[in-house]
């Protein structure tokens, strides 16, 4: 049987962004929720809801859902790291939880805003830890928090996998998300086990046509991304080189930059500010792109 990677954007959300029980169930194991703290039923919220803000009109979530209780759940899978990532997870999580109120109306109807972010990088190379979380609390008293705002990371590249006798589920949907793509042969069984993550599987199975041209752009999308990132793409560049003209050298740069910003543009995934930060473009003509 073959399989799709649940990573890709328009498969996430497919799995996590039209199936209730399948979110509630990987919200419940991915966050801290415990006892009368965990998720019964949820509201997908559409992207429309968000407030349009210039230079990050672009911003937008994989999964936006709020719970019976008020809380709000912005779930995002980023398959590569960007200096602004934080900050844009930041953004969109205060912009959720400042608009639950109108003006005039009371504090106390505010609820909680949980940000969970799935990264397909490594951004802290000084911890071998895969989870990060951030809630605003008093240095000297970590104990000492203010409710509001929590933001919680995985960096899926680190994780591996010891034991399922805690938070099993966090470890079978983790085991999902870094196991499972068009190589997989064999599924661990334990991930079959599950009623929830069997379904997630089967949806992995199939993909419209339509859904798969989308799918393979996606990816080819990243792949360039990441190779024009990473300085190894450049003909342009090359030839200037190759020919030792200055000229040749400097139009190389700006054609690959250009369409390095053209490529990230297209994902979806990044603002015109981070992408200006990643190319050295203006923002001015990034927009033009």
């Amino acid at each position: 049987m073959k399989y799709y990677d649940p990573r890709a954007d328009i498969l996430f959300k497919k799995i996590f962004g039209r199936n209730e029980d399948l979110t509630i169930s990987f919200l419940n194991a991915m966050l801290p929720l415990e006892g009368d703290g965990l998720i019964k039923t949820i509201k997908y919220l559409q992207p429309e809801v968000l407030p349009i803000i210039p230079d990050l009109k672009d911003s937008i979530v994989d999964v936006l859902c709020v719970d019976i209780n008020g809380r709000t759940f912005v779930v995002e899978m980023q398959m590569f790291w960007t200096s602004y990532f934080k900050q844009r997870i930041l953004f969109n999580a205060a912009k959720m939880y400042v608009t639950q109120i109108e003006r005039g109306e009371n504090y106390d109807a505010l609820m909680p805003v949980y940000g969970l972010n799935l990264v397909n990088d490594i951004f802290d190379n000084t911890s071998e830890d895969y989870y990060h979380y951030y809630t605003m609390c008093e240095p000297s008293n970590p104990d000492k928090t203010i409710d509001g705002i929590e933001l919680f990371f995985f960096e899926l590249p680190k994780f591996k996998p010891k034991t399922f006798s805690e938070k099993k589920m966090q470890v079978l949907w983790l085991k999902f998300l870094t196991e499972i793509n068009e190589k997989t042969i064999n599924v661990d069984p334990e991930l079959l086990k599950s009623p929830e993550i069997s379904k997630a599987l089967d949806i992995c199975t199939y993909l419209t046509q339509e859904e798969l041209l989308g799918y393979d752009r996606y990816w080819d999308a990243i792949s360039t991304a990441k190779t024009l990132a990473s300085g190894k793409y450049n003909d342009g560049l090359e030839v200037g080189f190759a020919k030792g003209r200055a000229e040749g050298e400097k139009k190389g740069r700006a054609d690959a930059m250009r369409e390095m910003a053209r490529t990230l543009k297209s994902l979806g995934k990044m603002t015109i500010t981070e992408i200006s930060e990643a190319t050295g473009l203006s923002q001015e003509e990034i927009t033009k792109i």
